[in-house]
């Protein structure tokens, strides 16, 4: 199968922050720009605290990267395409081959 890797997409990594308070504070790194490609999954919907809020999920396909390389997305990273951002929850090989990766990703929508 082949993929339209068309899509330039950062990956990055969370860092934890002291907050000069005794806690933290989250910033991310960028690891390097993938070129990707991105398909729509499923979306739901589910009660929000004030309205309805959907989800969407989405499959982000990418060359392959051997384990351990900082160039391969890991659960807990993100992508991100300008002011999107996806959230990387599970990543595995796309096709036999092992030539080509396949990223699950929740789409954040800033509050």
């Amino acid at each position: 199968m082949s993929y339209a890797l068309t899509r330039p997409m950062v990956l990055q990594e969370p860092l934890a922050t002291p907050d000069g308070a005794g806690g933290y504070t989250t910033t991310w790194s960028a690891l390097g720009t993938l070129w990707c490609e991105l398909r729509a999954g499923t979306g739901s919907e589910r009660r929000g605290a004030i309205a309805p809020e959907g989800r969407m999920l989405f499959r982000i396909f990418l060359r392959a990267a051997p384990q351990g390389s900082p160039q391969r997305p890991r659960p807990g990273q993100r992508l991100t395409e300008g002011a999107r951002v996806f959230a990387l929850l599970a990543v595995s090989e796309a096709d036999a081959s092992g030539a080509f990766l396949v990223c699950h990703a929740r789409e954040e929508v800033p509050a």
